[in-house]
């Protein structure tokens, strides 16, 4: 099996988003050290390992499969956020932008009648909305605890204990 130049492409513009995504995070769980949010910190370290996982994981495909997956080159990411608050809005908006994408290879996989790249797209589709669930609820709890004096303190123990409950379901 060979992927279609166009599939090719469209699965290497895919490892530039997800690549992007692993050194954002990253960016953030610097600033959320910075910020004395350790639990955020955690979190986004997470993040950015599971960020760049689903970036290899393409990078591996495409090669499986007599593409040439090109390493990406990515644009520098910000490194600060007016709040907490905004970071992780900013993540949620950035979780629909990666599911927009996906949905987009799905459709390029259709087109083009590969079903092997339409079958592990499946995987990244379920993914996604996993993802978006996460980012969603967080935002939730946020709301919920408000933005009184010791929100930063409650938002970030509420983040560690979703983190922590992330990390035991991965271990299962």
């Amino acid at each position: 099996m060979s992927l279609s130049k166009k599939m090719e492409g469209a699965l290497n513009d895919q490892l530039i988003l997800e690549d992007y995504a692993s050194n954002l995070y990253l960016s953030m769980a610097s600033w959320c050290e910075s910020q004395t949010l350790d639990g955020c910190a955690e979190f986004m370290y997470r993040q950015a390992d599971e960020e760049r996982m689903h970036m290899l994981k393409i990078f591996h495909y495409i090669n499986e499969v007599d593409g040439h997956a090109l390493s990406p080159g990515i644009d520098q990411p910000p490194h600060n956020w007016p709040s907490v608050q905004e970071m992780f809005h900013e993540v949620y908006q950035h979780e629909q932008k990666v599911t927009s994408a996906i949905n987009n290879l799905v459709e390029v996989a259709l087109a083009e009648k590969d079903h092997s790249t339409y079958n592990f797209l499946q995987w990244y589709v379920d993914e996604q909305r996993e993802e978006e669930t996460l980012m969603r609820t967080i935002l939730d709890r946020i709301k919920l605890i408000g933005d009184g004096p010791q929100s930063l303190y409650y938002i970030d123990k509420e983040v560690r204990t979703i983190n922590a409950k992330a990390e035991k379901a991965e271990s299962i």
